[in-house]
């Protein structure tokens, strides 16, 4: 697996994607409605990447297998000495086979570049393969917020 930062093209594709998957993602845990979401999804991508790839402290890469884009992450050196994940996103047909994992090693070993001595992500309630991997590698929950709707 080769890790690359993220190219001005990779990261057009990335937040069309993200924007889209984010949307459904917060709509799918009540956050928002569907017809709000992509206006939503789009304001906190623009609040939070206003430079785009180029934001100061914050980090993408794209991940390659054998000259292939298979997946990617964003992170965010935080005060504290924290990084924060934005996201990981490993394309389907390469989901099950370790990716993930690697990826998940990736990011720690650019934390310590960064110098942070803590990781910190969030991850929707309903995700759980995601949240069985992040327990996997060594992450705890640190916060549960739960809703009721009535």
């Amino acid at each position: 697996m080769e890790v690359k930062s993220m190219t001005s093209e990779e990261f057009e594709v990335f937040l069309k994607k993200s924007i889209i998957s984010y949307a459904k993602e917060k709509t799918r845990s009540g956050n928002w409605t569907e017809e709000e979401s992509i206006e939503k999804a789009k304001a906190d991508y623009q609040r939070l990447l206003p430079q785009g790839e180029k934001t100061e402290n914050h980090h993408l890469f794209s991940l390659y297998q054998d000259n292939s884009l298979f997946g990617s992450f964003w992170l965010a050196a935080m005060p504290n000495r924290t990084v924060y994940i934005y996201n990981v996103e490993i394309e389907e047909k390469y989901r099950g086979q370790g990716y993930g994992k690697l990826a998940m090693k990736e990011i720690e070993d650019k934390a310590k570049e960064l110098n942070a001595n803590k990781i910190e992500l969030h991850v929707f309630a309903h995700n759980t393969t995601a949240r069985k991997l992040y327990e996997k590698v060594g992450y705890e929950v640190t916060n549960v917020i739960m809703a009721k709707k009535i």
